[in-house]
């Protein structure tokens, strides 16, 4: 990745600007309970000591959306940070060893040509903003940790989103997911350059996981 990668901390524990309404394991194991989350995009990791627990994770490039794909993207996406954005989810996940076994050209067949994933995914724009970030060189427990945000009305395209990708041939490879369903309480908690009022990557497919 070229220049100084943005990095993002996602850190559960008693403050934060969204409330945590649910988390639920919906593969594998779960999470620690919290009562709040905040998400800190900048130059360096947030790691507090009394946090429950923290997730970090990177902005990059996505490997598989084609010139095509990337226009019609960019065409309809909005940013982070809406105003009328009053819920978000994230979901963290990490994919099998099999799938990390395949050669690029395999994924992208099984991402896109088999799965639609960018394809069901722009259905669902520009409702549900979304930004993904890479965490599987950083050792932590997950591959990806992808961030959604849309509106109190927006939250049934929201579930129906996931739904129909959990039901696809890339699903398959993940081996453990956790869907963490958030409120806004406030605007403006978290520290960092990066906080509100975002420009959503448009290189980043309308999903989850995709790596």
């Amino acid at each position: 990745m070229e220049g100084n990668p943005v990095r993002v901390s996602f850190v559960a524990g008693s403050a934060g600007e969204w409330r945590v309404d649910r988390a639920v394991p919906v593969r594998g194991e779960g999470m620690p309970a919290a009562p709040r989350l905040q998400r800190v995009e900048g130059s360096s990791f947030v790691a507090p000591t009394e946090a429950a627990w923290v997730l970090g994770g990177v902005r990059s490039n996505e490997r598989y959306v084609e010139i095509e794909e990337r226009r019609r993207l960019v065409a309809v996406q909005e940013d982070l940070g809406r105003a009328s954005s009053a819920q978000a989810a994230l979901i963290p996940l990490r994919k099998s060893k099999a799938w990390w076994a395949l050669a690029q050209d395999e994924r992208r067949a099984i991402f896109e040509a088999r799965s639609r994933h960018i394809k069901i995914g722009l259905e669902y724009l520009p409702a549900v903003a979304r930004r993904l970030y890479h965490s599987r060189d950083l050792g932590g427990p997950f591959d990806f940790l992808t961030w959604f945000e849309f509106a109190e009305g927006d939250a049934g395209a929201f579930d129906e989103l996931v739904g129909r990708l959990r039901e696809t041939e890339e699903w398959s490879y993940v081996e453990r997911e956790v869907e963490v369903r958030l409120s806004r309480v406030s605007y403006g908690v978290a520290q960092g350059p990066h906080c509100g009022g975002e420009r959503s990557d448009p290189s980043v497919p309308p999903g989850f996981g995709a790596g």
